[in-house]
């Protein structure tokens, strides 16, 4: 398409003119991008109850606040980031200067989705934005109201020559990908990823992909069951169980699910009152055809729905459901659930738990609540995730000093603080050389000889500089 043709040209053009380089460049305009979100807070706000009936405490929590926090802790750690890193040194190269200089990629494009329509796009932003590159972002159609704001705002604050925002559906992100980016950043599910790395492999381009994945949660014996169901309601339901890192599906012992149950349906009421579809606290599917692919799963279940159940598609609204003595091969198993429904599979040991989960593939979090250090300690030594939280869900991807990126399925690369800083930017090892030691520089050259081969592999061993 010709008008993204002429985008990636302009800005392709504006970094090699350096001009995203020096960092009071790249802090005035992450100053730009956190004025935008508190201008127009409200406008926001506003988008995301459009698109997923989101409540504003969680609005503010999971998608403003997040932002800010990541522009915050970007903005006062710039400096320090973009100082040279020096690396030790040998014999052979101790009068010289060696270090490694983070340089911007050029032009990168990042992909968002619709679950977290700012957080899950601005964020990487930040980031790209602090390593000093050109960005083009692509913002998910299905979340249409948040994807025609960020188009309005982004050009009043951020340059225009440096930033573009590209709106369209499938067909334009197709285009949009025939292009060559040096840095294709992508949130979404493993089935369009697949795409995305077709389409980089023709350029040799890098990728990073956010991917979810079937996040499991297993629920010990020896656990304050009340304030497990707290913690797990909120971390499931939140924005309707539309979080890549929502816990997918719940592991405990039949005991431990007989005694959660009734704490749960307690729990429930407690957050959405005994008519959850009138609580304002509760989000809604995103989409009718989200909807339908959610009720098919249920329809196709073997299992027993013991809380909830109840819908309604002109509102796209479904509540929040528990489902019991599910299989492993239960339809709702074989997919990501990405929506308000809990399966519960029951495990009567903590090995029959770990060897669960490694059967999966990697998930991009992994959650155990329990009482016990020990089994805390056994779930994190013994399978492997992108992330891992004991005792909560969710929580952990809040902290912008900790990465957040998958594993295997679950996603390749990751970012948040300085994480996302190092996805953005080349690790370029550099040498400056003077013109001192020619002697020694001479066991180098021709013609060869034992001795010489003897004296530089000396120099240039690590223990040379010990002994110095």
């Amino acid at each position: 398409m010709e008008e993204q043709v002429q985008v990636i040209n302009r800005l392709r053009a504006t970094f090699r003119s350096g001009v995203t380089i020096p960092e009071q460049f790249r802090r005035s305009q992450l100053i730009k991008l956190m004025a935008m979100i508190k201008d127009n807070e409200e406008q926001i706000l506003k988008a995301l109850h459009t698109d997923l009936s989101k409540p504003k405490f969680e609005a503010v929590l999971a998608e403003i606040d997040m932002v800010i926090n990541e522009l915050h802790y970007a903005i006062t750690n710039l400096s320090s980031w973009m100082q040279p890193q020096y690396v030790d040194k040998n014999l052979a190269t101790k009068l010289d200067e060696c270090f490694v200089r983070r340089e911007p990629l050029g032009l990168v494009l990042i992909i968002g989705p619709w679950n977290y329509p700012l957080q899950l796009l601005l964020v990487p932003l930040v980031a790209a934005v602090a390593a000093g590159n050109c960005v083009i972002l692509k913002p998910s159609e299905i979340s249409a109201a948040t994807d025609a704001l960020i188009a309005e705002l982004l050009p009043k604050y951020l340059s225009q020559d440096c930033y573009a925002v590209v709106s369209g559906g499938a067909e334009e992100t197709a285009a949009l990908l025939k292009n060559r980016f040096d840095h294709i950043f992508y949130t979404g599910s493993q089935a369009v990823a697949r795409l995305v790395l077709q389409a980089a492999s023709v350029h040799l381009t890098p990728v990073t992909l956010e991917l979810g994945g079937k996040c499991p949660c297993f629920i010990d014996d020896r656990v304050d069951v009340a304030a497990a169901a707290r913690r797990l309601a909120w971390s499931k339901y939140y924005n309707a169980g539309q979080s890549c890192v929502a816990p997918d599906f719940l592991l405990c012992s039949a005991a431990t699910r007989d005694a959660l149950l009734p704490a749960l349906r307690e729990t429930l009421q407690e957050f959405y009152t005994q008519e959850p579809q009138k609580c304002a606290d509760m989000s809604r599917i995103v989409s009718p055809r989200h909807w339908t692919r959610l009720m098919d799963l249920l329809k196709k279940t073997s299992g027993k729905v013991v809380i909830g159940g109840e819908s309604d598609q002109d509102d796209k609204y479904i509540a929040p459901t528990v489902v019991v003595e599910v299989a492993e091969d239960d339809a709702l198993m074989k997919e990501e659930i990405f929506g308000p429904i809990l399966p519960i599979i029951t495990v009567e040991s903590v090995t029959e738990g770990i060897e669960f989960m490694n059967r999966q593939e990697k998930p991009l979090a992994l959650y155990v609540f329990s009482d016990s250090s020990s089994v805390v300690k056994q779930f994190l030594e013994k399978t492997s995730s992108g992330g891992f939280c004991s005792n909560d869900g969710i929580i952990h991807m809040s902290l912008p000093s900790l990465p957040f990126g998958g594993v295997g399925a679950s996603g390749w690369g990751s970012y948040h603080g300085r994480w996302g800083f190092e996805t953005f930017s080349h690790q370029r090892a550099c040498m400056l050389r003077g013109w001192a030691l020619e002697r020694l520089n001479g066991l180098r050259y021709p013609p060869y000889s034992e001795n010489k081969l003897s004296w530089l592999r000396w120099t240039a061993s690590p223990k040379s500089c010990a002994l110095m």
